[in-house]
């Protein structure tokens, strides 16, 4: 008898619901016109991705509601109050806010791929890519406005998303900023971290429960776990911009040293002596070669600085882990633990 690894059964759960995500993707975010504005808007949507977010929020109603994964209808989730709320359109407007985020992203970075595809400014042209994550950042308020929640409870969703939103932009605008900065301390790249990435996976497991009327003890525990499990995803993105191939990875590999981004790997190799501004040789992420990548790979690693990131991720989903105590104990939650534990886990 063989026993499924944490991949394997975070990989069955997500499998298990990618299809009715995209399903509902489609039902609320219709390809209409002008044509060519919506295209570009689900370009990204449409090119895959691996829906974790609206599984986050999926899981953690089943987990609230204390039901066996897969067994209630999501457009018809029970609610505390007797009545029903849609949490897949609660799901789907956090992962239409992660597609604007990446399409703003890839315009800033002018990365040249996304999910092995050419990124949307590419694909189309800037002007239409801005258009398009714009359409994407007004529409996910729209849907997240037909949850049919308590009105109460779905006003605190929106406002959720509203502030999840501008801290993602004060989170760009901290990345951008160290880019020009002397100095940056492993305490601001975690705020920023928090601020850019995490509050969307804080946002994705919370809001099921605000639409559902839970207490505010499960509320913060549940943004608490989404916060520290999305902060471990993001240092593992960090991890994997340098050690994987760039096919897999779905953008050029070593990009992030291009850019100047600072990481928590370059911080800490900063500390330890390393010249991180020359460790690459190359204007543009097309120009970087896989040689010059794999020697700034072996003099971080030899600073020990991606084990340094490694283990930083490692505690944060102990942490997470630790939010989720306040849950019922069932599948659901279970399924909830192994996906922070697949966060840095994963190789791509």
């Amino acid at each position: 008898m063989t026993t499924e690894s944490t991949e394997e059964r975070v990989l069955a759960a997500v499998r298990e619901r990618r299809e009715q995500v995209n399903a509902a993707i489609d039902e609320d975010l219709p390809l209409t016109e002008p044509e060519r504005l919506w295209e570009a808007s689900r370009y990204l949507l449409k090119a895959g991705g691996k829906r974790l977010r609206p599984t986050v929020s999926l899981l953690a109603a089943e987990a609230l509601a204390d039901v066996p994964p897969l067994s209630v209808d999501y457009r018809q989730f029970p609610a505390l109050d007797g009545e029903t709320v849609d949490v897949m359109a609660g799901a789907v407007s956090l992962e239409v806010i992660q597609s604007f985020t990446l399409i703003h992203d890839d315009i800033m970075d002018d990365d040249a791929l996304r999910r092995g595809v050419p990124a949307v400014h590419k694909a189309y042209d800037v002007d239409t890519a801005i258009l398009a994550g714009d359409t994407l950042y007004s529409t996910a308020f729209e849907i997240m406005a037909e949850t049919g929640a308590a009105p109460a409870n779905g006003l605190e969703a929106m406002r959720m998303l509203a502030d999840t939103c501008t801290r993602i932009c004060e989170g760009q605008a901290m990345d951008v900023e160290f880019e020009h900065r002397t100095e940056v301390l492993p305490e601001e790249y975690l705020e920023m971290v928090e601020s850019k990435t995490a509050v969307l996976y804080g946002d994705a497991a919370a809001t099921p429960a605000v639409l559902l009327g839970a207490d505010d003890e499960a509320v913060d525990a549940l943004y608490n776990y989404g916060i520290a499990a999305g902060s471990a995803f993001q240092i593992q993105d960090d991890v994997l911009d340098l050690t994987v191939p760039s096919e897999q990875l779905g953008k050029q590999r070593g990009s992030d040293l291009v850019e100047n981004k600072e990481t928590l790997i370059t911080l800490h190799a900063r500390q330890q002596g390393v010249d991180v501004d020359n460790l690459v040789d190359a204007e543009t992420a097309e120009t970087l070669t896989d040689d010059a990548v794999e020697a700034a790979v072996e003099t971080l690693n030899e600073a020990g600085s991606i084990e340094y990131a490694r283990e930083k991720a490692r505690s944060l989903v102990e942490q997470s882990k630790a939010d989720l105590e306040v849950l019922p104990d069932n599948e659901a939650r279970n399924l909830l633990e192994d996906i922070a534990e697949y966060l840095i886990s994963r190789g791509y």
